[in-house]
């Protein structure tokens, strides 16, 4: 049995509304950015120390470390940025700190800490045994991996003008880019807003949600290039709404079934992906929205204005 099936819901009309929500969501996470001068990087990008410890306890009856007591001890100690997660086993942690002037200092300050605040793990390891490496991330490093994540991102848009464009025309491929623009700034704007730092794992998702959305925009497009040769003589708007109906079922349990997954990572998935969960958990619900409510209606705005520069054109001859 097809869930909602056969649909005759107006999305066409309502795409003044959803461009004025979509744009107001753009503003908000600009006024963000400006807020916090600009996207809250982290230490990937930004630069920073990595350290890997050894909480092995030091006897059978401790229970191995948790993680959310490292970050609460750090965070008290100043150290609220710090990245924190496990690396190989449970009793490996990696701690990644953001880069200061004075590194050693900092890696004194660490050391202290854990040792002071987690005795059973760290008592009878000497410094090398407990501290077992030290990378230290140049700011310049940082830059040169933005600019890496930047143009990888970009090149994925001009890759999918392309194979649109030969799959379809170039109109559909504008439409689906545009849509995919949208949703990456809003995704990226809520993450400011909601103050999460852009991270590898986050650019990564980004990625992920490029190509989620993109494939329900394509499986759209393929009902709307196979409803324009059905029904010639329809009025071009209808065409769309009757395409966006048809596929309607598919994208709204496609999107449900994703969510549950993501729903999940977000929940017990731990601090250590919950940027990149929660990256993903708003990304499919922003690539959902704009599959219908933007991509769409961008092929009937952009036949609409083409329509009228022709008609003003006749005119004038």
């Amino acid at each position: 049995m097809q869930f909602l099936s056969n649909t005759k819901i107006d999305f066409i009309s309502k795409r003044k509304i959803a461009f004025v929500i979509s744009g107001l969501l753009i503003i908000a996470g600009i006024v963000s950015w400006i807020i916090h001068g600009g996207p809250q990087y982290g230490i990937d990008f930004t630069g920073g120390t990595l350290f890997e410890f050894d909480f092995t306890p030091d006897t059978i009856e401790t229970p191995p470390v948790e993680i959310q007591s490292i970050r609460d001890i750090l965070s008290s100690e100043g150290f609220s940025d710090a990245v924190i997660q496990e690396f190989g086993n449970p009793n490996i942690i990696l701690i990644k700190i953001k880069a200061s002037e004075n590194p050693k200092e900092d890696e004194d300050a660490l050391m202290s800490i854990l040792r002071t605040n987690f005795p059973n793990y760290a008592a009878n390891k000497t410094e090398v045994d407990f501290l077992r490496r030290s990378e230290h991330v140049g700011s310049k490093i940082g830059e040169e991996l933005r600019g890496k994540a930047i143009i990888a991102i970009l090149i994925a848009m001009l890759g999918i003008i392309i194979y649109i464009w030969w799959r379809f025309e170039l109109t559909f491929g504008f439409a689906a880019v545009l849509a995919l623009f949208h949703d990456v700034l809003i995704t990226i704007g809520l993450l400011s807003i909601f103050n999460i730092e852009i991270t590898i794992s986050v650019i990564a998702a980004l990625l992920a949600i490029v190509g989620y959305s993109l494939n329900d925009t394509i499986v759209l497009f393929v009902r709307v290039r196979e409803d324009l040769k059905i029904y010639r003589k329809e009025n071009y708007e209808s065409i769309i709404n009757h395409s966006i109906n048809e596929v309607l079922s598919r994208t709204i349990v496609t999107s449900f079934t994703t969510l549950i997954v993501v729903v999940i990572l977000f929940f017990f998935g731990g601090e250590g992906i919950r940027a990149f969960s929660t990256t993903l958990l708003i990304g499919v619900l922003i690539g959902t929205y704009s599959s219908i409510f933007i991509a769409s209606p961008v092929l009937v705005a952009y036949r609409n204005w083409k329509i009228k520069h022709s008609e003003k054109k006749h005119r004038r001859v």
